[in-house]
Formats: C-alpha cells, structure tokens, sequence
C-alpha cells in the first residue's frame, strides 16, 4: 500500500491521459440530474465532486450507495456507475436495474461484470488500469468523473487546467506532505481519531476515515461543521484523553465557519490534549482536495507501519462476501 500511495501522482497524471482519451457520446435530450452508484474506494469519488461542483452545476448531482437505484431516474438522468472492480454488488444491481428505464449510462471501471454490461449493452465506458487495491485508485476513478461530465456537457474544461497545476503542486509539496503526516501519523497512534471539516470538504473527511479504517485497522468518525455545531459539539464535555481531533482546514473556507472551527477547538480542547490542524494548499478546491486526500492516505500508511499491520490486508470484507455469496 505504501508504494500504491507513493504513485499516487503519477497515478493522476496516467488518469488524466486515460480521460483525454475517452470515447464518450453525449445524447440530444437534456439532463435533469446526475447519479454517481458507487461504494467504497470507487464511490468515494462521487460524494466529493458532488461538493467540488455544488457551485458550478446546475443540476443535482446525488451519489447512490445502495442496491436500489432512485426513483426520480429516467431517460433525463446521467447516470455514472464507478466500480473498481466492476463485481461491487450493490452498483451492479443498480447498473442492472438502470436498463429498464433508460438513463444515459457511462461507466468507470477496470473490467469485471460492469465492462461486460457495458459492452453487451453498447454503453459509454472509461476503462481503468485493474489489479490494484480500489481505494489505492483514486487518482485515476475520481479524476474521470470530470472528463464524463465535460464530455456529457454539464461542465467547461476550466478542470483541465486545474489539474494540470494538481499535478505540479503536489509534485512540488510530496515530501512536505509526507514529513507533516508522519508527524501526525505518530501523534494520532493509540488514539481514537475525530476528523472535522466544513461541509463542502466533508468528503475529504470521509476519505480520510475511510483510509484510516482499511489501511491503520483504527475506527474513528467525522462530522462537518456548521451542522455538528447543532448537536455533536454538546458531546464534547467529559474528559477523553483515548480521543485525538484532526481539523482538515482551508484558506477558503467560509469566515463563519472557520470561527466555529475556532471555536470547536477550544471546546475540544478541555477534553483531550490531541487536537491537530491540518491546513491545506492549492489555488483551487479541486487542487486543495487532491492535496489533502494525499495527506490522508499517508497518514494511513504511516499508521499502519506504526501498528506494523498489513495496510492491504481486509479480511473481514472478505469473509463478508463469502457469506453473501452463500445467500445467492
């Protein structure tokens, strides 16, 4: 896992020549909404464009992480199904359902069940290199969701440049961002760790408690802010020292909402000494989001190499499936 997320940069390039590249047919009738189906490492992807967009498309983009497929969709739906491997179940239980009520349909993925549907069903698909861990691939499944709904025209080619200078800055602070999530990886050890954002980064977040799940073998949460503010922040009145609090911060996050932040902080802090800003860089929130799910899987590595546990190793999930299987 560790060299998987030390290629994560030239992962991102590779994906932007496989998006370039992409055949994709855009359909006479005009989209009302957008749903990405996806779970995991591959329908992570989903939830952050959802908020990396929420200021630029005009129409709703949903993510779907379930079996049932919603039932606004029609054949004024895009419908992106991402499944790494392309055998996820519950995305291609969706894929199939879509059939019957004819969305346009493009799907991401390295082969598996969702390729041969696609193929048999003569459907827009982006393949992706195949073989590797899905939640090590989000340099290449995320970054073709933008060229999927430029080629659909829901978005300008403003992302092409944006990802360029990604690239160019992360190349630039790799070892930057290694060192300081080293140091965070060695602080959060032992601890249960609290990861807050601002609602348009939430995804971030659950990226990162998601890394932390799978590759350190740790729980942990997330919660963004306003809305915690509402109701978690009330939690936060005993003494928990096992607790660490992670805030994952921008320099353009909203002025109010840095002030809860702020404010959160002070409150966490009269609970648990481990409390740690993580402030990111970029021009953009597209770069400022690569920049900090970069930081998030090195945390993970590190954690694990802390633990010295397996990062790849996921068992459970495994033994998960097995019993599924024996219902079918």
């Amino acid at each position: 896992m560790k060299s998987e997320v030390a290629s994560f940069i030239s992962k991102l390039e590779a994906g932007i020549a496989i998006g370039q590249q992409a055949q994709l047919h855009k359909p006479q009738t005009a989209f009302t909404n957008v749903v990405i189906a996806g779970l995991g490492g591959s329908g992570i992807g989903g939830t952050v464009i959802a908020q990396v967009l929420e200021q630029k498309i005009k129409i709703p983009v949903i993510v779907c992480k379930d079996y049932f497929l919603p039932a606004f969709v029609n054949d004024q739906t895009l419908l992106i199904i991402s499944s790494y491997s392309g055998n996820t179940e519950e995305t291609v239980q969706v894929l199939k359902t879509a059939l019957a009520v004819n969305p346009k349909i493009v799907c991401v993925s390295a082969g598996g069940k969702v390729i041969e549907i696609a193929k048999q069903h003569q459907l827009d698909h982006i393949i992706i290199p195949g073989g590797m861990p899905p939640r090590a691939c989000f340099a290449y499944s995320f970054t073709q969701l933008f060229y999927v709904l430029h080629g659909m025209g829901l978005i300008d080619d403003a992302f092409k440049a944006e990802l360029a200078a990604t690239v160019q800055l992360l190349s630039a602070e790799v070892e930057a961002i290694k060192a300081e999530a080293n140091q965070l990886a060695n602080k959060l050890l032992g601890t249960i760790p609290a990861i807050y954002s601002t609602a348009s980064y939430e995804g971030v977040c659950v990226r990162f408690r998601q890394q932390i799940n799978e590759n350190s073998k740790m729980l942990c949460w997330h919660a963004a802010l306003p809305e915690m503010n509402h109701n978690e922040i009330v939690g936060w009145v005993e003494k928990c020292p096992n607790v660490s609090v992670v805030f994952m911060r921008n320099a353009d996050d909203y002025y109010r909402t840095q002030k809860r932040m702020d404010f959160l902080k002070e409150v966490a802090l009269q609970c648990t000494p481990h409390v740690f800003d993580v402030w990111s860089k970029g021009e953009t929130m597209l770069a400022r989001v690569y920049y900090l799910v970069l930081f998030g899987d090195w945390v993970s590595v590190y954690l694990s190499e802390l633990k010295n546990i397996d990062p790849t190793e996921v068992k459970v999930i495994d033994r998960l499936k097995q019993t599924l299987n024996a219902l079918s």
